[in-house]
């Protein structure tokens, strides 16, 4: 996977469970509108917000499900599941870690879509978690502990699938303390890292207290490829200050230009994008 894939799979999963998130209550179309924030950049875009109309399976052959390790529901009792899912997303009856675990095991079970159930199912984890006032304003990487140890995933929902839902719940907090570890760890990397592009600045002519550049930095961990527009949004600075900063900051080796094209420029917080590429990848940063 590219650095620009999994920067657009970070912002389509942010959007996604911002906008299901804020809903008084989730239906059916928050769910197809999930599925095509998520799949609209993908290879195979044209499966994008369609619920499946056919029969699927997972494993086994092309051609037929013999063999298959798990059959989903036929296409006609897809819509009920999916009726029934979004009625549980809005319960409250079971401790919210317990009701995320749930919510996404049994979205995997219905299969509502040709493909791209994986990543839709875990961001309904971080809609349940949001709803539920655990993670107001971040997505916490249970989703990336979970897709990167892919056997224990598939055997965790084989659990469920077979009434061991004990067994399968407790896989998923096991994964949540680990994302929690993960999240902390990254963070404290991001801080070093802001550190030193700090230190670079400063070894140079800094710039004053309140200058546009410590703005620009403040913003990069949001932003690892930044844009003038993105860069004057975030900070809330004149665009000439910031177009100064950016300059100062590609100068002292922060920002690293991707083109040398005077029109539509871009540059690459440096350093960065190696940490999330750890992040998305479930490890620890310099580890």
């Amino acid at each position: 996977m590219t650095v620009q894939e999994v920067l657009g799979n970070i912002d389509a999963m942010q959007l996604a469970v911002d906008d299901a998130s804020h809903a008084d209550r989730i239906t059916v179309k928050h769910l197809v509108e999930i599925h095509d924030r998520l799949m609209t950049k993908a290879p195979n875009a044209h499966v994008a917000g369609r619920i499946r109309a056919d029969q699927n399976w997972i494993g086994g052959n092309d051609y037929n499900p013999c063999g298959a390790d798990f059959v989903p529901p036929p296409p006609e009792m897809v819509d009920e599941g999916l009726t029934d899912l979004c009625e549980a997303i809005a319960g409250d009856e079971f401790s919210p870690l317990v009701q995320a675990a749930l919510i996404h095991a049994q979205f995997e079970t219905i299969h509502p879509f040709e493909d791209g159930n994986g990543r839709t199912g875990r961001a309904l984890i971080h809609v349940v978690l949001r709803r539920r006032g655990i993670a107001k304003s971040y997505v916490p990487p249970i989703s990336v502990v979970l897709a990167n140890d892919r056997d224990r995933y598939i055997h965790g929902l084989t659990d469920f699938r077979h009434d061991r839902v004990e067994a399968w719940i407790e896989h998923f907090a096991v994964a949540a303390a680990q994302s929690a570890a993960l999240a902390a760890t990254y963070l404290e990397a991001v801080t070093r890292l802001m550190d030193s592009w700090r230190d670079k600045v400063a070894g140079g002519a800094a710039p004053r207290a309140d200058a546009a550049a410590w703005a620009v930095i403040d913003a990069l961990p949001a932003h690892p490829v930044i844009t003038l527009p993105t860069a004057t949004a975030a900070t809330g600075r004149a665009k000439s200050s910031v177009n100064q900063a950016i300059e100062q900051l590609a100068a002292c080796g922060v920002l690293e230009p991707l083109s040398t094209s005077k029109r539509n420029r871009s540059w690459e917080a440096v350093g960065l994008l190696d940490l999330l590429e750890e992040l998305e990848a479930g490890r620890m940063p310099g580890r």
